[in-house]
């Protein structure tokens, strides 16, 4: 018994280390198929996570019904004929490590490192205030892309027609990635904002005259400085403005006066 035991165990050392590991990438909802390819066998075991806790067994030698963990009775099936391991609406917790442990005369284990990327939502581009700040000219326009529910290796990318302009990914979960962009209120570039994973993507085309307003001055755009000298030449304008006002009015106002002092002294 020990005997054995020992030799269980070396040969499950022996899977770990020893085998391939074969990756399967599958999104949210989803269904997918663990395929062993297997012709004959007499028992198979399924396992999930590092410790290996079962999740499916078949004898077919013993010929009995295939048991199914009672968490996973909604979501997992064994076929009978190949051992392979069936999963129907996957989810995001049903990421990990898969180990189908076979027994046909001789001991072999079969793994798949299974990832479930959740779905992703489509981009939504926005007019921003506080994310632009580059010296530009205050024809530009700031625009925000985001999507939300972000889940692990997600990019969100801007695009000038096929060229890459910037991009931001992030690793493991998050709940939200935006990505800025500045663009001219003229410019008649095509700009695409794209979020992408391994499986799939969404794009969202940016349409300038929508989103960009011509009559409102982009401030954070320009610059704090650039826009500070602005306001102090404003100001300067008017008031020199006023002075040459209040100026010609009192010239105006004096004018009379003194042709008639001119006129009494003649008199006189």
């Amino acid at each position: 018994m020990l005997h054995t035991s020992l030799v269980l165990c070396l040969w499950t050392l022996i899977g770990v280390f020893g085998d391939e590991v074969k990756s399967v990438s599958v999104m949210e909802g989803h269904s997918v198929t663990l395929h062993t390819h297997l012709q004959r066998y007499d028992l198979i075991e399924w396992r999930f996570g590092v410790q290996g806790s079962v999740i499916a067994k078949l004898n077919r030698e013993a010929k009995t019904k295939p048991f199914i963990n009672e968490r996973l009775k909604n979501h997992v099936e064994i076929d009978a004929q190949t051992g392979s391991l069936i999963i129907t609406n996957i989810t995001t917790q049903h990421t990990g490590l898969y180990t189908a442990e076979i027994i046909e005369n001789t001991f072999q284990n079969k793994h798949f490192n299974v990832t479930v990327y959740a779905r992703l939502s489509v981009p939504v581009i926005s007019r921003v205030s506080s994310q632009c700040s580059s010296s530009s000219s205050s024809s530009c326009c700031c625009v925000l892309c985001s999507v939300v529910n972000v889940s692990h290796d997600v990019s969100v990318s801007w695009y000038k027609g096929k060229s890459l302009l910037s991009s931001i990914s992030v690793s493991d979960l998050n709940i939200r990635l935006s990505l800025p962009l500045e663009v001219e209120y003229q410019d008649t570039n095509t700009y695409r904002c794209v979020v992408n994973n391994l499986i799939t993507n969404h794009t969202q085309h940016l349409h300038i005259t929508h989103v960009c307003h011509t009559s409102a001055v982009c401030v954070s755009c320009c610059g704090f400085t650039e826009a500070v000298i602005r306001l102090v030449v404003s100001a300067l304008v008017g008031v020199a403005g006023v002075a040459i006002l209040v100026y010609d009015i009192k010239s105006r106002q004096e004018s009379p006066l003194t042709s008639n002092d001119s006129a009494i002294q003649k008199q006189e």
